[in-house]
């Protein structure tokens, strides 16, 4: 028997299908997680403080009711991104992040699609009033993203505190309400 995450709703954009995250996704996750692409969401990591992290993951869901989708395309099983919602203990605000796993995925829009239809959810099934996403300044390609999908740097908002001393503090953007003028 393999244990899922039952009450995990599922999205559907037009080239993706957004789900609860399972094992088999924990391969790409670790391997993202043991690059250097993932030098502006903590890592590089070891294996197995990746595995530590993609366990958090599932965690996560259990104890906030709300998570990280696991991105797929649509006909396919294999998780090419993780999208969604996030709030760890010491973060002040609700979040909506992405992690492109698949490095032939970078540049094509999926990151945007996935994280429009996670920022729509937030506002209209969660009820969320205001979603943020916390950037590593130096993450261009991130950034670049966040005003993408209109979101606004927000420098009045507290960043998360860095648990490295020698990072910058993250940037703050703010998301409209989907259809906000």
């Amino acid at each position: 028997m393999t244990p899922h995450l039952a009450d995990t709703p599922v999205l559907e954009t037009e080239r993706l299908t957004l789900r609860a995250p399972v094992l088999a996704d924990a391969d790409n996750f670790v391997a993202f997680y043991g690059s250097e692409r993932s030098t502006h969401v903590g890592g590089p990591l070891t294996p197995r403080a990746a595995w530590n992290f993609f366990a958090t993951e599932l965690g996560h869901w259990a104890l906030r009711g709300f998570g990280m989708f696991s991105a797929v395309p649509k006909g396919s099983e294999t998780a090419i991104a993780m999208v969604g919602h996030w709030q760890p203990v010491d973060w002040p605000e609700r979040e909506v992040g992405w992690l492109v796993l698949d490095p032939d995925c970078e540049g094509k829009g999926i990151a945007h699609e996935a994280a429009r239809a996670c920022v729509d959810h937030a506002y209209r099934v969660l009820g969320w009033d205001t979603v943020v996403s916390y950037i590593d300044p130096r993450n261009a390609r991130s950034i670049a993203l966040a005003r993408r999908l209109g979101a606004q740097r927000d420098d009045d908002a507290t960043p998360p505190m860095r648990r490295e001393a020698d990072l910058p503090a993250a940037l703050v953007f703010r998301h409209p309400v989907p259809g906000a003028a």
